[in-house]
């Protein structure tokens, strides 16, 4: 009933947002209320200006280091029933948030809910609203901008954002709808590896791709390096989580070194593809619709240019 009473007397105008998670970061300025915001995560980095706000999380593991070293750390820390990362306390005092954005769906990504409410209770004075988002598809996402916005007093904007969004989609679909299908294999994580699940194989889909691994809603599966043999993709996608392309391309030396790297068809064809995964394709907010663009972009080249080449995306062999 207080933190009830405490979110009714608030006064809108004056309210400070702390978001937890680089996604909601872009809601709260795609929603025009990056004004709000009065602190951040470590990895909110879009756009720029956020980078000026103080952050008050940070890793509790060595984050430099190959895809299967950050791999070994981070499932020690779990194994322990840890937290990934750590949530500066004194920070969060002093930032004294109205509102804290952060989100369910993955202990690996950000910030847990447990953490943050544990935090809330230890440190703060008062009952700030706690919002948690837990996109696992499209469709979650855009109910966790409508939430938002709801927390934001900012209803109506949110409906305009949803409804430009989706038409900015429905119109891609269209123009990809006619074209060759080409099967996709989208990689996650290089070592061990992991395809991409949640909202990618949508996109792959709405992109005019067939996707050959991982499923709508669900996690993001590990994956065999026999399995990719096996279905022998038309295009692979590296899109590692937390990674962008420079970072990507150092890791690739681990597929290569497969003995059977370069029998697949997509190698063979010259149609592997490295993306910045952290930028776009694993950070659901409204940038998904510009992820969706690159996905074009790679699968029918000579057909659409949205000006992501070398940005988002970049051809490895």
């Amino acid at each position: 009933m207080e933190a009830f009473q405490n979110i009714q007397n608030m006064n809108y105008d004056l309210m400070r947002v702390l978001s937890l998670i680089a996604s909601s970061t872009e809601i709260v300025y795609t929603l025009g209320c990056g004004d709000k915001l009065v602190g951040r995560s470590h990895e909110c980095d879009f756009p720029l200006d956020v980078l000026d706000l103080p952050y008050c999380t940070e890793p509790k593991f060595n984050i430099n280091g190959s895809s299967v070293e950050i791999d070994n750390r981070v499932k020690s820390i779990l194994q322990e029933a840890l937290s990934v990362y750590r949530i500066d306390e004194g920070k969060l005092a002093e930032l004294n948030p109205d509102l804290i954005i952060t989100q369910s769906q993955c202990d690996v990504c950000a910030v847990s809910l447990s953490d943050v409410e544990n935090a809330v209770r230890k440190v703060l004075g008062k009952n700030p609203r706690i919002v948690s988002l837990e996109p696992n598809q499209l469709s979650d996402i855009w109910n966790d901008i409508k939430k938002v916005a709801s927390a934001l007093k900012v209803e109506k904007r949110g409906g305009l954002i949803i409804s430009e969004l989706r038409e900015r989609i429905k119109n891609l679909r269209k123009m990809a709808q006619e074209l060759e299908k080409r099967t996709v294999a989208c990689i996650e994580w290089i070592d061990p590896l992991m395809a991409a699940g949640n909202w990618m194989p949508e996109l792959v889909e709405l992109a005019g791709g067939i996707n050959l691994f991982g499923s709508k809603g669900k996690h993001s599966p590990w994956m065999e390096f026999e399995d990719l043999i096996k279905r022998d993709p038309d295009v692979i996608i590296v899109m590692p989580c937390g990674y962008n392309i420079d970072k990507t391309k150092r890791e690739m030396g681990t597929l290569r070194k497969m003995s059977e790297w370069d029998n697949l068809k997509a190698v063979q064809n010259s149609d592997v593809y490295l993306t910045d995964g952290n930028q776009y394709f694993n950070r659901p907010g409204p940038r998904l619709v510009e992820s969706l663009e690159i996905l074009m972009e790679i699968l029918y080249a000579d057909k659409f240019d949205f000006g992501h080449k070398n940005t988002g995306w970049r051809k490895y062999i």
